[in-house]
């Protein structure tokens, strides 16, 4: 049993509040525990320049760490003047993980600007942020009139760690700082995975170990996508 109380593959209680923000296209409050972000989907009626005049459409995201988010105050970004490799590379996820689960030609030539700011951090920033993303983008196009609709599938993610030997679904803070192994998988609706990340922290892994996590993974996101598919239908 987990400090949690959570049973090894058992997923932290998710909530999502939809249309969170008044402004935005599409929003959403997305809470893994005690991780929470929100999550803004924008659309922009062009493109980047490099598909201009091709039909297609792009799906870009934004990812940042507000001040007070976790145990010490992290400084802004803007303020630094530049993004840490971390930020980037969490972004560049969450735009892979969005485009996965869309067909940018029945998008048309219209780009979605997904932001995800998190305002609480105890771990899965970036599994939560994906999950909300989604969220906020079907939002924003439930506005939109498409003959087909872009969106193909839901897109959820979870993150999972081994720490002692043992393989725990979704990890807080806690339990990822102490993780032997971490991995994060991103999966569509129809079952298929949109992306692996798995590292060796202090140890290693072997294919029967990475296959065990994949099991975890896929029971963790089949809830995920019942729960977005509730926050949808409110």
């Amino acid at each position: 049993m987990r400090i949690s109380g959570r049973k090894n593959d058992e997923i932290r209680k998710i909530e999502i509040i939809p249309n969170y923000l008044m402004h935005a296209d599409g929003s959403c409050l997305i809470s893994f525990g005690d991780t929470k972000v929100i999550c803004t989907a924008t659309v922009e009626e062009k493109v980047p320049p490099f598909l201009k005049g091709s039909g297609h459409g792009w799906i870009t995201a934004e990812y940042s760490l507000l001040p007070c988010s976790a145990n010490t105050r992290t400084e802004r970004e803007a303020v630094r003047g530049k993004q840490s490799g971390r930020t980037h590379e969490i972004q560049r996820l969450i735009g892979r993980s969005l485009r996965a689960s869309f067909d940018l030609t029945a998008l048309g030539e219209r780009q979605i600007r997904a932001d995800c700011d998190v305002i609480q951090a105890d771990g899965g920033t970036r599994t939560a942020s994906i999950c909300g993303a989604c969220v906020a983008l079907r939002l924003a196009l439930k506005q939109m009139r498409f003959r087909q609709n872009p969106l193909k599938h839901l897109v959820g993610a979870i993150s999972c760690a081994i720490v002692d030997g043992e393989i725990l679904a979704d990890p807080d803070y806690n339990e990822d700082s102490r993780a032997e192994v971490d991995a994060n998988f991103v999966m569509t609706e129809s079952g298929e995975a949109a992306e692996v990340q798995a590292s060796g922290e202090n140890g290693l892994f072997d294919e029967k170990r990475l296959i065990e996590m994949l099991a975890v993974a896929r029971k963790g996101i089949g809830r995920i996508f019942e729960i977005q598919k509730a926050a949808l239908a409110d």
